[in-house]
């Protein structure tokens, strides 16, 4: 097997028959500046793009003692609002000249560990991070070597960097319209009762319910995990418990609405008079048969302020505020 080698400068000076001190002139755009002939110039450009030369990260690395890179952590990569987020995220990384590198945990302390010790490793120079973590005492450590900003979760009392959605508000109000329409019966299907989102979410649709003068049931409030067929389970068990599907559901978050799309979808119940909402909106949801209420996150915002901090103290400045809260739109489908 042929063994692969990197093109070094060495190679880019030596093929252009220059010493390798003018061919780093030349690559690190200083050739014109100190003289270097325009012939050599471009012979010594052109012979690069031919040889796809790319300088080493880690001479750059030492030269500017920073490596250009972001860490992002997030639970789990195929979420739709993780999705989101990681793609806008990384189109204001490539813009501003960053590589973005992305890891997942699963939603697994152990294993968030393991990636942020190995992004660490690779030296970047900020985290951002939706954290499965019940406590914060490991990246408060962490921030005394780098900058940490939590987004979308956050650990009880925290004072690290954090940008999150108001989730309470906006799901009240909702909640609140839902209960008034269906008083008899709303259930509320949410994640992990230990992470923020679902707390926050939670305390919103309790709020509804008290806005609109309904008593909530012990029985109305589901928890499982965020995953799509933890909605398929709580909501078929649902339906199984009640003999018939329930009147009214609120979701905590996209990826339970599209388990409990697929079973309705399964059992031909997208037509009926169920009345659904959801905390997170989809494109998708304007082309169903069923109406879905949305709580809709303005995702790319949530992106641009955590760059935005980051990149703050990635430069040593002190933020004016380090807790942003973002406030949240409704989508309201029902008519």
């Amino acid at each position: 097997m042929r063994k692969t080698k990197r093109v070094t400068i060495t190679d880019i000076a030596a093929l252009a028959g220059v010493s390798k001190a003018t061919a780093s002139l030349v690559l690190n755009g200083r050739g014109k500046e100190l003289r270097v002939a325009k012939e050599t110039r471009e012979r010594v450009l052109t012979l690069a793009r031919e040889h796809h030369y790319q300088a080493s990260i880690h001479a750059r690395l030492l030269r500017d003692n920073r490596s250009h890179t972001l860490g992002l952590v997030v639970p789990e990569i195929t979420n739709h609002g993780f999705a989101v987020f990681s793609d806008a995220l990384e189109n204001l990384c490539r813009e501003a000249g960053l590589q973005l590198l992305i890891s997942c945990t699963d939603e697994n302390a152990g294993q968030e560990r393991v990636v942020v010790d190995n992004l660490v490793a690779r030296q970047v120079d900020g985290l951002i991070v939706a954290s499965s973590m019940s406590g914060d005492s490991d990246y408060v450590k962490l921030s005394e070597q780098l900058p940490v900003v939590l987004f979308d979760r956050y650990m009880n009392d925290t004072q690290l960097p954090l940008v999150i959605t108001d989730a309470v508000t906006p799901t009240a109000d909702l909640v609140a319209q839902l209960a008034r329409a269906h008083p008899e019966e709303i259930y509320f299907l949410g994640g992990q009762a230990r992470l923020s989102p679902t707390r926050d979410r939670l305390a919103g649709f309790l709020q509804g319910l008290e806005q609109a003068g309904v008593t909530p049931r012990p029985e109305w409030i589901i928890h499982g995990n965020y995953h799509p067929s933890s909605g398929y389970e709580m909501f078929a068990a649902l339906c199984a418990r009640l003999g018939r599907p329930p009147q009214a559901i609120f979701t905590a978050a996209c990826g339970l609405m599209e388990g409990v799309l697929r079973y309705m979808s399964q059992h031909n119940l997208l037509n009926s008079n169920i009345r659904i909402a959801s905390f997170d909106d989809h494109y998708l949801y304007d082309s169903l048969s069923v109406a879905i209420d949305t709580v809709e996150q303005d995702v790319p915002r949530l992106a641009q302020e955590c760059f935005a901090l980051v990149s703050a103290l990635i430069a040593g400045e002190e933020p004016a505020c380090n807790r942003r809260v973002l406030p949240a739109t409704l989508r309201l489908r029902h008519v």
